[in-house]
């Protein structure tokens, strides 16, 4: 294999079988419906205007492209949709980084170029996101070929593979959006996600949550910043919007169509399914900053005759956070809240153990509780969770650490 790189490319002279400079290389195109990595044709300029080279007729490239037969035969060059132009779509772009969990600048380009029956298969093989292109593009026509390779052997190389870049959509205005695979992205935590979201442009914020799944989209939306869970949920489809805020918590998701407009928050609700729809509709009702407003109505309760088996079973059937799992609340039968039995004491607890010996008395508060109340509980129970009950103190829902630490943080 034998690397060269966009860089070099890029202005090189071409010359056809008789050894005759025909023009200059302007672009490198890749055709991705017709292969993933191969370069399709070079966009020569030429006297007679812009020429179409196709890869098989390329016989060297390197700081001179060498072309097989003559340059008659090479067409007129015309844009199309659909094709990756090297220099245009990569070159100082903004591509995500999944490995080093952040939005990376690309500044060069890698290619192998391969020998095959005396003519030369072009590639893609990584894009470079650090010095070594830079410094490439940087010294070009500036410092002699020797002296520049000496210098890049002394920088260690910093690029990301082919493999995980992929063609996210297309674009009739770019012709085409660069990005890594989401399958990569998806596997970031949340908050990684949100951090390299927040770094990219607009358009491509929506790309990303356009692409990965939803419930990957709704744990990584919750991280983001108010004002950019905003514009990314305005900027999707109504029901897209409307699949990722189904998987958000439902404070977080009410907390989310509070701050969109009326007529925004009415369209997605719409497109809702009933189950979740009912209960953000009903947390939209309560003041942003109470007990009521910060609750999720998402949590596990059991009987207060139950037992370990009992709680492991609730446990099972629960679709909420995993936040949310940390306590089991006791109801009596009134339902009325009774008390509370920490995850940790059902897991090394016999199955038959019943809950009332486990239970911890459950600390409490109304639903119009102010945030600083709030907070000034968790922090004098060190609680993971805490309990929102109505005027009947049956449970109305429950308030996570992570909600508070979101609280505090968005106060500040």
């Amino acid at each position: 294999m034998s690397l060269v790189a966009l860089s070099e490319l890029l202005g090189a002279p071409v010359r056809d079988a008789t050894g005759t400079v025909r023009g200059r290389v302007r672009e490198i195109a890749i055709a991705p419906q017709d292969h993933p990595t191969r370069i399709a044709y070079l966009i020569v300029k030429t006297a007679d205007g812009e020429r179409v080279l196709p890869s098989a007729a390329l016989k060297s490239c390197g700081a001179t492209v060498r072309a097989d037969g003559d340059s008659s035969g090479w067409e007129q060059y015309t844009a199309s949709d659909g094709v990756l132009l090297l220099k245009r779509d990569l070159l100082d772009q903004q591509i995500i980084d999944v490995h080093g969990r952040k939005v990376v600048r690309v500044n060069d380009v890698e290619l192998d170029s391969t020998p095959v029956n005396s003519h030369v298969v072009l590639s893609v093989v990584a894009v470079d996101v650090g010095a070594r292109g830079a410094i490439r593009r940087l010294t070009k026509g500036l410092v002699p070929a020797f002296t520049l390779r000496t210098l890049l052997s002394r920088i260690p190389p910093r690029v990301i593979p082919w493999a995980y870049v992929d063609l996210l959509e297309t674009d009739p205005a770019r012709r085409v959006k660069l990005k890594i695979v989401y399958e990569g992205l998806s596997k970031l935590h949340p908050a990684d996600i949100a951090n390299i979201v927040e770094d990219l442009p607009h358009a491509e914020r929506e790309a990303v949550f356009e692409t990965i799944d939803e419930e990957v989209a709704a744990e990584a939306l919750e991280e983001l910043d108010p004002k950019v869970q905003v514009s990314i949920v305005e900027s999707l489809d109504s029901d897209r919007a409307a699949d990722i805020v189904e998987e958000m918590d439902p404070d977080a998701a009410a907390d989310l169509l509070g701050d969109l407009t009326a007529d925004r928050s009415g369209e997605i609700l719409k497109e809702m399914q009933p189950e979740e729809r009912q209960e953000v509709t009903q947390l939209l009702e309560f003041g942003e900053h109470t007990a009521a407003g910060r609750m999720t109505t998402e949590y596990v309760s059991v009987g207060d005759h139950g037992r370990v088996d009992d709680a492991i079973e609730a446990l099972r059937q629960f679709e909420g956070s995993r936040e949310a799992v940390a306590t089991v609340y006791l109801y009596n039968i009134a339902y009325k809240v009774v008390g509370a039995v920490p995850l940790v004491k059902i897991a090394i607890s016999p199955p038959s153990t019943p809950l009332s010996e486990l239970s911890e008395p459950a600390v409490m508060c109304t639903a119009d509780t102010p945030d600083d109340e709030v907070a000034a509980l968790f922090d004098k129970y060190n609680l993971v969770t805490l309990a929102v009950i109505d005027e009947h103190e049956r449970l109305a829902g429950i308030i996570t650490a992570d909600d508070v630490i979101t609280m505090l943080r968005h106060s500040r």
